[in-house]
């Protein structure tokens, strides 16, 4: 007979406040006016705290090109001065309650998703789809057909949707994200399937709209119809509000965030407070578009999984089969994958569940020491970024184990063996 533990007890109530979690979408607004700690010089960013030299690469890039976007700078030569006097700050997208995809940039003009988890109260948010065009800000990309794009999303589609979600008061997510699992989302990589529930949840309020903006609200109702990944930002912010409810346990070694810088991976645990735990970068095993390969391959940031985190995306690949159309693998591998990942959690969701198994509960609420005990990492659905910026490929990505190790160390001297 097995007997709990302080520990077991406490990674039994950080999964129970993770599963509990009611997210709701309740507005859409600017970011400098509700995110905590948002100011109009900040902007923020993918990944474990970094000093502005320590950023490399596209990420780095993308800071700038976000510094330029905003206002902030005249130019690359103007925003890198910025960065270096500290007239224009960066801080990490979790530290606010925000995720970021890829790069994750976020500046104060920006809008954002509002999600709100209604049995704690606490919020979570996420910037919006910049569309199907693999050159995106979030990929270290700018240009006039970026600037154009990310004029359109965030001026008139945002207005729309933020029109039709206040009319609707508020759309609630949960129902939504488990039936778009049953149709064949895991919500990370693929969110084809969310995308057009959302759609259709707002369809009313659009076609009341359209009587006064009739234009905007077909561009975007076309906008919508041309992003299956719209609703991946959504999934983020309510697993952001979810990993958020779980962190703070006392005593529990249930992994609260995991993120990706240009530097390498990191993760915070719920009983260890906001120290972030860093490592190497992941391994992958990808697809990439034609013309390009793995050495073209390189990290920019990246905190889209936070829903592995959550228990869905890779934790849910067994969900997604099509998925090997877009990021390679076969069937066979994918539900291997997904499978082992119930040997690194410590229980199954009651909401979010996979046919294949027999409509059996996603794995959710990673336990470190399972993964340091078992070597099992956990594997990740994701966008792939190349050395010149932008998106060349998607793949499944691995964990490394050095940040659990380093976190399992930490977490022995503060409580003991």
């Amino acid at each position: 007979m097995m007997h709990s533990t302080p520990r077991s007890e406490a990674n039994r109530a950080a999964f129970e406040r993770m599963v509990a979690t009611d997210p709701v979408l309740v507005d859409i607004q600017p970011a400098g006016d509700v995110i905590p700690g948002m100011t109009a010089t900040t902007i923020l960013t993918s990944g474990p705290p970094l000093e502005w030299p320590d950023y490399v690469g596209p990420q780095r890039s993308a800071l700038i090109y976000g510094a330029i976007h905003e206002g902030l700078a005249s130019g690359e030569e103007d925003a890198v001065g910025k960065f270096e006097s500290g007239k224009i700050q960066i801080e990490p997208c979790h530290h606010h309650g925000a995720v970021g995809s890829v790069a994750g940039i976020y500046t104060a003009s920006m809008p954002v998703f509002v999600v709100e988890n209604r049995s704690a109260g606490n919020r979570g948010f996420c910037n919006l789809y910049e569309g199907e065009s693999r050159r995106r800000l979030n990929y270290g990309v700018y240009g006039p057909d970026v600037k154009e794009r990310l004029d359109l999303v965030n001026g008139v589609v945002a207005d729309v949707i933020r029109r039709a979600v206040v009319a609707a008061g508020g759309v609630e997510l949960k129902p939504m994200m488990g039936r778009a699992l049953r149709m064949g989302d895991e919500l990370h990589s693929r969110n084809t399937a969310a995308t057009a529930l959302f759609t259709r949840e707002l369809a009313p309020e659009f076609v009341r709209l359209g009587a006064s903006s009739s234009d905007d609200v077909q561009t975007t109702l076309s906008f919508l119809a041309e992003s299956d990944y719209f609703f991946l930002r959504l999934s983020m912010a309510a697993s952001k509000v979810a990993v958020d409810a779980s962190s703070g346990v006392d005593r529990s070694s249930v992994v609260s965030a995991m993120s990706l810088s240009c530097k390498g991976f990191g993760i915070r645990i719920s009983g260890l407070g906001d120290e972030w735990f860093t490592g190497p970068h992941c391994t992958v095993e990808g697809h990439f578009f034609e013309g390009y390969s793995k050495d073209d391959l390189v990290w920019m940031g990246g905190e889209s999984l936070v829903t592995e985190t959550a228990g869905l995306g890779g934790f849910a690949q067994a969900c997604a089969f099509p998925l090997q159309q877009y990021q390679g693998g076969t069937p066979e591998a994918m539900i291997a994958n997904n499978l082992a990942m119930y040997e690194i959690t410590v229980g199954e969701h009651p909401d979010y569940v996979i046919p294949y198994f027999g409509f059996r509960g996603t794995p959710t609420a990673i336990d470190l020491f399972k993964v340091v005990e078992t070597g099992i990492t956990p594997v990740i659905d994701g966008g792939l970024g190349g050395r010149d910026g932008g998106q060349i490929g998607a793949g499944v990505i691995r964990a490394p184990i050095e940040c659990f190790e380093k976190a399992a160390e930490a977490y022995e001297q503060r409580y003991g063996g």
